[in-house]
């Protein structure tokens, strides 16, 4: 599968396409064909190796889109293939107050690759279903073809 990776130095101009193992889903996990993706100001600072936010290189960034599930591991009853979805930012905050453990691994930064990607892979109960057309700012940004 495709994505875009953070290589060789922090920049926008150094993304580059490279090519990964194919994701398979375990229990409890799908895997989401990528969409549409919304680049926000955080994304820039990850991209660009900024303070809290620089990531190792060889990283995915960009925390937000919207995916088609195309493949569930067993257990997942959440969502079926077919389904508009997109990942939660902290995908290990579930419920409940802000704690330390549920804010790691937020999505396309320091901790956990994004979803600048061909193809992802989430916990099941990490998504959220997305309802009609999903409009970024004023305009619909929709991936072709990475």
């Amino acid at each position: 599968m495709k994505v875009m990776e953070i290589r060789d130095k922090f920049a926008v101009d150094c993304l580059q396409l490279v090519e990964r193992p194919d994701q398979v889903p375990g229990p409890g996990q799908v895997v989401l064909k990528m969409r549409a993706f919304s680049v926000n100001y955080r994304d820039l600072l990850v991209v660009n190796g900024v303070g809290r936010w620089k990531p190792p290189l060889g990283r995915v960034p960009v925390s937000d889109g919207v995916g088609i599930v195309v493949a569930t591991g067993n257990g997942v009853s959440r969502v079926k293939v077919g389904d508009r979805v997109a990942p939660i930012f902290y995908p290990n905050w579930l419920d409940g107050r802000v704690a330390g453990g549920k804010m790691g691994q937020a999505l396309g930064g320091a901790a956990a690759d994004g979803v600048l990607a061909e193809y992802t892979l989430f916990d099941d109960v990490s998504l959220v279903h997305v309802q009609g057309r999903f409009v970024l700012g004023f305009k619909t940004i929709r991936l072709k073809q990475l």
